[in-house]
């Protein structure tokens, strides 16, 4: 018969897989909201000791275990033991690289709304978060699910931890007084710098309920409390703050007009020469693709917004009148893209 295949039975696999995978986000969820990672210790803990440590049915908890060791998530010892691995231990809080509040933020109730209406954001090229929920995405999420903003918060400053520091070794500050970090969350990256830059200050801008919990060293009392500025305000309104460099990392993930909008903002708050530094992980040539990939649809479904190509990026810079000057890696997965604020 014409165009007829046959399957493949490793393409049915895949691809069987690929349709189930929802229950492997769930899975991973219910384990870092059971607390599972931090009950299982240094040594291998049977199910029954497990069930009683967080609560749960033996029975269950077994099969939840057992899903989550297909993927590598803990280690079946065979002997109804089971056992830490790499994966497992990211999801502990106490972990040094900690994924916890990331996994939880990527499956929130509100994600698993959003995944099955891909179809009508791909057809128009919009959010349908404000038509599931009557208003736009951070309003409601700030409004109506505290708890879930929280963990964004969280989720942030865990991403923050990761590359910090990564960012702080490839930058260089040399001859600048000011940095403004833009929508910075709870500010970890800027203290990572004030800390490496003993003569620099720098100002926090982020929305008022975000600033009003900042990182600890910031925060009235904090050891880099007399270098920081903690600024209220939202960068697609206006950016009040006079710097020699601007910092925006990992948030330009917004519609395009609403991209060049916060870099417009960004110029007409500097002076010429200031510097506007945008550090993003890019759709092409990432070697975490299938993330990045995700993360842009996901970000299509909730603010009609998208991850960057760098040639897209370097476009939408310019075309708020700024200046490229290059594009440099900061680790695998980031890239730095240097402009500064013309004549």
């Amino acid at each position: 018969m014409s165009g007829a295949t046959t399957a493949v039975p490793g393409s049915v696999m895949r691809l069987r897989e690929l349709a189930h995978s929802a229950a492997g986000a769930a899975a991973v969820r219910a384990a870092a909201l059971l607390g599972l990672p931090e009950a299982v210790g240094e040594t291998p803990a049977s199910a029954a000791e497990l069930a009683s440590a967080v609560g749960a049915d033996e029975g269950a908890l077994v099969r939840l275990l057992r899903a989550l060791t297909a993927y590598g998530v803990f280690a079946d010892g065979g002997d109804g033991t089971f056992a830490h691995t790499a994966e497992s231990r990211l999801l502990r809080e106490d972990a040094e690289h900690s994924i916890k509040y990331n996994v939880l933020w990527a499956t929130e109730p509100w994600t698993w709304e959003l995944w099955p209406h891909l179809d009508e954001a791909v057809r128009t090229g919009k959010s349908v978060f404000p038509s599931l929920h009557g208003e736009e995405f951070f309003a409601h999420l700030h409004a109506r699910a505290p708890q879930s903003a929280e963990v964004f918060d969280k989720a942030m400053t865990q991403s923050s931890q990761l590359s910090a520091r990564a960012i702080a070794d490839h930058l260089d500050l040399t001859g600048a007084d000011s940095v403004a970090d833009i929508a910075g969350g709870q500010g970890l990256v800027l203290a990572t710098l004030l800390e490496r830059n003993p003569g620099l200050h720098g100002t926090l801008l982020d929305l008022p309920e975000v600033v009003a919990r900042p990182d600890a060293r910031l925060g009235e009392g904090g050891s880099l409390a007399a270098r920081a500025r903690l600024l209220p305000g939202d960068c697609l309104r206006e950016i009040p703050v006079a710097a020699d460099v601007y910092l925006f990392k990992n948030i330009l993930e917004w519609d395009d007009a609403s991209t060049v909008t916060a870099l417009r903002n960004a110029a007409a708050a500097a002076s010429p020469g200031a510097r506007v530094l945008v550090i993003e992980n890019l759709v092409d040539g990432s070697p975490e693709m299938r993330f990045t990939t995700a993360m842009d649809l996901l970000l299509l479904l909730n603010v009609g917004g998208k991850k960057h190509t760098g040639e897209g990026l370097a476009a939408l810079m310019e075309r708020a009148g700024l200046r490229m000057s290059g594009v440099r890696p900061v680790n695998s997965y980031l890239h730095v893209f240097e402009s500064t604020v013309p004549d």
